[in-house]
């Protein structure tokens, strides 16, 4: 009876493998296979480095738009890296138990609240502030990223406090015995041994920013042209598809597919270069 049991097991999990494998296949498929051809249509440089997003007039370049989607996800990371590295340093190495019980569930809070929600947030709180201090309509570059900075906090730290925890007590300990303070001891013995567990939060946390699309549409301004400054106006890549989506057809249709394309090429070497990080920190 248990050999069945683990038979059936195997079978269920190899099955679970092999749906979630042939969905991935299934989606890059479809993505390939309609945004391709649109971006021959269109031409490579034309689609890639164009500057005019204007499909009434055929003109479909997406360069503001990478542009826009990776200046507002270096802003989040600049912002939210520190901070979440820092949190999850205080969570896991000098938090007080009692406040521990308060912070994490509040953390893992965070992390469950819908981006539209998040988005709303923006709207009404970091919108009007930035219209005070820089002007203008307070729909930015600067706005998103700080969003974004917020979002991508819950798992950064998450990943990170788990990584922290995982290193054996020897390193720190070893270390205070050398003399070194107890802060000392953290960032030069501790942070070193967890850095790939903290490269994985990293990641996962620029995954979320690159492809946040609701929050982000409803605090970034929405203007296909190049970023001026941190204060202008700008539109990224997976807003680009959600805002035109709907009432897209036939050339302008695939160039929105290509669009994901893009975007999903974009995910794919942020996924390969951390596997290159975390193979040479093994070696």
């Amino acid at each position: 009876m248990h050999k069945y049991k683990e038979t059936i097991m195997h079978g269920v999990f190899l099955l679970s493998a092999c749906i979630s494998v042939i969905a991935v296949i299934t989606i890059c498929i479809f993505l390939f296979a309609n945004g391709i051809p649109a971006i021959a249509e269109i031409g490579v440089f034309d689609f890639l480095l164009g500057k005019n997003w204007k499909p009434l007039e055929n003109q479909f370049g997406i360069f503001p738009m990478i542009v826009g989607s990776l200046y507002v996800t270096a802003g989040a990371i600049l912002i939210g890296v520190p901070i979440g590295l820092l949190c999850a340093v205080y969570m896991a190495k000098f938090c007080p138990q009692k406040l521990y019980k308060i912070l994490k569930p509040a953390i893992e809070l965070m992390a469950g609240i819908p981006s539209i929600v998040y988005g709303f947030f923006g709207l009404m709180v970091i919108v009007p502030m930035m219209q005070n201090i820089a002007g203008g309509s307070g729909k930015s570059m600067l706005t998103a990223s700080l969003l974004l900075g917020m979002m991508i906090l819950p798992t950064i730290i998450g990943v990170a406090e788990s990584a922290i925890r995982a290193v054996p007590e020897c390193f720190y300990e070893g270390s205070l015995a050398l003399g070194a303070t107890a802060e000392r001891s953290v960032f030069f013995a501790t942070l070193p041994a967890a850095k790939t567990g903290i490269m994985a939060g990293v990641i996962l946390g620029i995954g979320r920013a690159i492809g946040e699309t609701m929050a982000v549409v409803m605090v970034c301004g929405n203007q296909s042209v190049m970023p001026k400054g941190l204060a202008s106006g700008i539109r990224t890549l997976t807003a680009n598809i959600v805002l035109e989506m709907g009432y897209a057809a036939d050339l302008h249709r695939d160039a929105l597919i290509a669009t994901a394309v893009v975007l999903f090429v974009f995910i794919l070497l942020i996924n390969t270069l951390f596997s290159i990080i975390k193979n040479r920190s093994k070696d």
